[in-house]
């Protein structure tokens, strides 16, 4: 299995990488029970392993001093330098997820009508992972205060809804796909 958090390190100042490591076991978790429930296979659920810790490793180039990141790019874009690092880290699957996981995935309409300062192309999950990551990232925030806390599925629901109810249904079928409960 990859070393993640060597990778981290060689990317991220110490506390973010403490940070992103209780975040991504969190996010492990919940991607295994979702790898479960679709009875994913082994090769899909090591790359969900490693990219539960790593999908967030862009923040590292962001502004967002709360996360102990001292960049200078927005937060939005993180998922897209994410990409660019795991690249050249010769990660071409890991950096897919990257791009792809910020909220429910970006389409082009929505960079386009949002001017969001990204790539105009579509920055949405397309393959079992990208969509394992993307949905359980969702229950968990980087905040310090709440890296552990499980968000409700209601509190994810409304808050995608800031975004139009077609966000809403791709976490509707996500959640009835990925929920073996």
């Amino acid at each position: 299995m990859l070393a993640v958090e060597e990778l981290l390190k060689r990317y991220c100042r110490p506390v973010t990488v403490g940070l992103l490591m209780i975040h991504g076991k969190m996010v492990a978790g919940k991607a295994l029970a979702a790898c479960a429930a679709v009875q994913a296979d082994s090769e899909t659920r090591r790359l969900v392993i490693e990219a539960a810790y790593l999908h967030d490793i862009g923040v590292c180039k962001v502004d967002a001093p709360a996360i102990d990141c001292h960049g200078v790019e927005p937060y939005i874009r993180h998922g897209f330098l994410g990409r660019e690092l795991l690249e050249a880290e010769g990660l071409p699957l890991h950096a897919l997820i990257c791009e792809r996981h910020t909220g429910v995935g970006l389409t082009l309409g929505d960079i386009s009508k949002q001017k969001l300062p990204l790539p105009h192309r579509e920055m949405v999950p397309e393959t079992l992972a990208e969509r394992i990551i993307c949905y359980a990232d969702l229950f968990y925030s980087k905040n310090p205060e709440r890296l552990e806390k499980e968000k409700s599925v209601e509190k994810i629901r409304k808050g995608l809804s800031a975004f139009g109810p077609e966000k809403v249904a791709i976490f509707d079928t996500w959640q009835r796909e990925f929920n073996a409960g």
